[in-house]
């Protein structure tokens, strides 16, 4: 029996996709069900997918594989649609800075270019 999707994930631009091909293969599969888990489940455990206090709507898609810990952040579009944008190997209990900004800038950017496209599609009609 396959499960309905609760939420739908997009990859904005290549960003994620970039941090995904570095990873090793059994990272790579975490990442996967994790991902499955955030699209499919109503309510996603903390120790998965975590909103970032102090950001404008940054959330982060947590994995663990042995002793490594990962990151994605993402933020939502329209409801369920999940953007993801910036991934890293987290390496010190604090969240880097620069990541923050990165993923900040990236949702900006992200909703710059939508409005930006939404106009043209208006100015054709």
């Amino acid at each position: 029996m396959e499960k309905s999707t609760t939420r739908e994930i997009f990859y904005y631009k290549n960003y994620y996709l970039d941090f995904f091909k570095k990873l090793k293969p059994e990272v790579k599969k975490k990442f996967n069900w994790t991902l499955q888990l955030i699209s499919v489940i109503e309510r996603v455990p903390e120790k998965y997918f975590k909103h970032l206090t102090g950001t404008s709507g940054l959330y982060e898609v947590r994995v663990e594989v042995g002793s490594d810990i990962y990151r994605v952040f993402c933020f939502f579009d329209k409801g369920q649609l999940i953007i993801l944008v910036n991934g890293f190997q987290k390496k010190t209990q604090k969240t880097p800075a620069n990541e923050i900004e990165l993923a900040e800038k990236l949702k900006k950017q992200y909703f710059n270019e939508l409005a930006e496209s939404e106009s043209r599609v208006q100015k054709k009609k």
